[in-house]
């Protein structure tokens, strides 16, 4: 609920002050993104913890494992997007209106829905078509992981695909945000007074603070080339992807100085209009 509180909050600031600037309309998506998250593993994690039969069907298996995936990719993606806009903004100031323009802006979000779509279809098709040796999975959720350990055969295979694919967008996607990073930090150290700086590292602090916490968790879990591992460790992992990060992203963002400073604007409308009713 805070989740979604807060992701609403942010969705809400930037409608509402109108914000024109590529910044605010990833953002936008990003918020829009961790409702979407939250929603696909929250409720049923809930209804398992309050309930005493603690089942899903196997269609609504299937279905949330691959919205869990296909939210996560478009996560990684838009990151990477949000890093290179971060990059042309700082590197390139001049040319900023020109390469990060409405139109490129609504191409590469709708690059990321589809690229995630089409990137997590296949492996969902194929784990809903295993023989399964029992009814019940060691997890909170329906994961892939768990999944290919209760198959009645040998998922060795496809568990590389699932390697192959995971490494493909974690980090190519990090890769790109690493290098637009690595740029955007050497120009901003070139920046000769302190508060241009300080002001050029405050639009960039809340994004590496969620990139590190995203990539992290996600690299530990799905990057690996063994599957095997004990689920257990994946379990308290899965609490940081699942529950702690999407709960993190508006809270750090909201610590933005440019977003501190709409949500103090946008709070002095409301009070006036309480004011002049009263």
């Amino acid at each position: 609920m805070l989740t979604i509180t807060g992701s609403f909050i942010i969705i809400l600031l930037i409608w509402t002050d109108n914000c024109p600037t590529p910044m605010y309309f990833f953002l936008n998506n990003l918020s829009f993104f961790d409702i979407l998250f939250t929603t696909t593993i929250a409720p049923k994690l809930l209804a398992c913890l309050l309930e005493e039969r603690k089942t899903i069907s196997f269609a609504g298996c299937i279905i949330q494992t691959y919205f869990y995936f296909f939210l996560g990719t478009v996560e990684f993606i838009l990151l990477a997007v949000m890093s290179f806009d971060r990059y042309v903004a700082i590197c390139k100031p001049l040319h900023f209106t020109i390469i990060i323009n409405s139109r490129v802006c609504f191409l590469l979000v709708l690059g990321c829905w589809v690229g995630a779509f089409l990137s997590v279809l296949c492996s969902t098709v194929v784990v809903s078509r295993l023989p399964y040796c029992t009814e019940e999975i060691s997890h909170f959720f329906c994961d892939i992981t768990p999944l290919l350990q209760v198959a009645c055969i040998d998922t060795h295979f496809i568990e590389m695909i699932n390697f192959f694919l995971s490494s493909l967008v974690v980090l190519s996607s990090l890769v790109l945000t690493t290098v637009s990073y690595t740029y955007t930090i050497s120009t901003i150290l070139q920046v000769p007074s302190a508060q241009g700086r300080q002001k050029a590292f405050s639009t960039c602090a809340s994004h590496i603070t969620v990139i590190s916490i995203a990539y992290g968790s996600c690299i530990f879990m799905y990057v690996r080339p063994n599957q095997s591992y004990s689920l257990d460790f994946d379990k308290v992992t899965s609490v940081l992807t699942t529950v702690v990060t999407p709960l993190l992203n508006p809270s750090i963002y909201l610590r933005n100085e440019k977003v501190k400073k709409v949500l103090r604007e946008t709070m002095n409308r409301i009070m006036s209009l309480i004011l002049r009713r009263n």
